[in-house]
């Protein structure tokens, strides 16, 4: 007995360690990266298009392959999955040390966006899988708190490595940190967690999905110009055939009925959408608020904003862990209230407002974001039967990543439509600051929707979906 205990103790200790490994790397690279783009571009000699398609490329390869890998490791296995994915992603950011063109490193980078879709989708279902029920929230409360951590450091260690060793150092440094994670995976995650054996793959699915992912997020980069909006409408003709498909096919890549016939983890998904679809571009306005309008420098800047994502890794695991003993939708809910409101402060922002109230209003906004993102996750994982574990944890990924792009979009198409395509300059700055508040005030109704849906998605611990048993 006391062996089985330690065993499970061991696997579980595993399992947490190479889970938040993973939700590190990711954030990470991407924050880090961003940071050394302007070196990247003079030594590949690139241009602005080619330089946005070394984050875009990551991106859309994530986004394509999140929902299929989540399948697929529901149907072979999810370490399986997990341990390939961490392998091409460390094997794309090997090569990309070496990388000495443009077209190599985004087709690198979009490689490793591919791996990291098979690890983040595996790892939330890993780690759902071998943790009880009542251990679950603090769990996912760390992998939450190490996506944040990586979103903290990425920056300052990016502009670190990239000004003393130049950008390429990034992809060294990652590296090990790759290769040590998929040998704990082989060598210390012991077992094999499969949902629906027996399954097919559903080929025409996942290529009907994939389709209408890359014209949704292509579209999204492009708008507000007319291929933009006519790759959206195409991304919206394709879901809905794409929806129309996995309800008639007979092993379908996505179980609809998962959003038809469970409004827990429906409007848990939605909820998901809407908080990042009102809160991504809130870091990249305020960046360029704080070093046009405020006058400081990009380092500066970036300290500041730095209130918000180490609020969020402090806090993301106590609030997880609460959610195991607290309704999650109660948490939730109050984290997305008060995220509508740090977000409709932000929005009466003006040239004179003190930088110790935009701190502290960053602080209320990441306190909101930790109060809403454990709790919601763990809603989401808990409401599901464990075959359904991969393609949950794969949706919620998505969620995430075209709340992300949505939001970016929204941002983008105010500024284009208000300043115009031209720089931001002190003769317009009046003019960049109404697009600040546009975007705001339009984030805050976004939010509002988000409290409704996580209101009212019905309770999780006294549902009848026992916590995915």
């Amino acid at each position: 007995m006391q062996q089985g205990t330690e065993n499970n103790a061991a696997l579980e200790r595993s399992a947490l360690i190479v889970a938040t490994l993973t939700s590190f790397m990711g954030p990470f690279m991407i924050s880090s990266v961003n940071v050394a783009l302007p070196a990247i571009q003079v030594e590949l000699q690139m241009n602005a298009v080619q330089l946005s398609w070394i984050a875009t490329a990551y991106l859309l390869a994530m986004a394509i392959g999140l929902v299929p890998a989540g399948k697929i490791a529901d149907i072979h296995g999810r370490k399986k999955v997990f341990a390939t994915g961490l392998g091409v992603y460390t094997l794309g950011t090997g090569l990309a040390i070496f990388a000495d063109s443009a077209t190599m490193l985004i087709g690198l980078r979009a490689f490793q966006g591919l791996g990291a879709a098979m690890f983040v989708t595996t790892g939330m279902a890993i780690i759902t899988s071998i943790f009880p029920p009542n251990k679950r929230g603090k769990v996912i409360g760390l992998y939450v708190a190490a996506v944040y951590i990586g979103l903290s450091v990425g920056p300052f260690a990016g502009g670190f490595l990239t000004h003393y060793l130049g950008w390429r150092s990034i992809f060294l440094v990652m590296l090990p940190l790759g290769l040590f994670t998929l040998l704990l995976t082989l060598y210390y995650l012991k077992g094999e967690w499969v949902g629906e054996p027996g399954q097919k793959l559903d080929v025409v699915g996942c290529l009907l999905y994939a389709s209408a992912i890359l014209a949704l997020v292509y579209g999204a980069t492009r708008l507000p110009s007319t291929l933009g909006i006519l790759l959206l409408l195409s991304g919206f003709i394709l879901i809905s055939v794409f929806i129309r498909h996995q309800l008639t096919a007979r092993f379908p890549v996505f179980d609809i009925q998962l959003f038809t016939d469970n409004k827990t983890f429906a409007y848990s998904s939605i909820a998901a959408l809407l908080n990042y679809s009102a809160t991504f571009a809130v870091t990249f306005l305020l960046s360029l608020y704080l070093q046009y309008l405020k006058g400081m420098s990009p380092q500066t800047a970036g300290t500041v904003l730095m209130a918000q994502p180490i609020v969020m890794a402090v806090l993301s695991p106590i609030t997880g862990k609460l959610s195991d003993r607290i309704e999650p939708r109660l948490l939730a809910t109050a984290g997305m209230s008060l995220t509508v409101v740090g977000v409709i402060l932000f929005s009466t922002l003006q040239p004179d407002t003190a930088s110790y109230l935009i701190v502290a209003n960053l602080i209320l906004l990441g306190t909101g974001f930790a109060l809403f993102s454990s709790p919601n996750m763990n809603a989401i994982m808990g409401a599901v039967e464990k075959r359904h574990y991969g393609l949950a944890s794969g949706t919620v990924a998505t969620m995430r990543l075209l709340g992300q792009m949505f939001s970016m979009a929204m941002a983008t198409i105010v500024l284009t439509l208000i300043v115009g395509r031209q720089a931001i300059v002190p003769e317009n700055y009046d003019l960049f600051l109404r697009s600040i508040h546009t975007v705001f005030t339009l984030c805050a109704l976004l939010c509002l929707a988000g409290v409704y849906f996580s209101w009212f998605r019905g309770a999780l611990l006294s549902s009848s979906v026992p916590n995915g048993k």
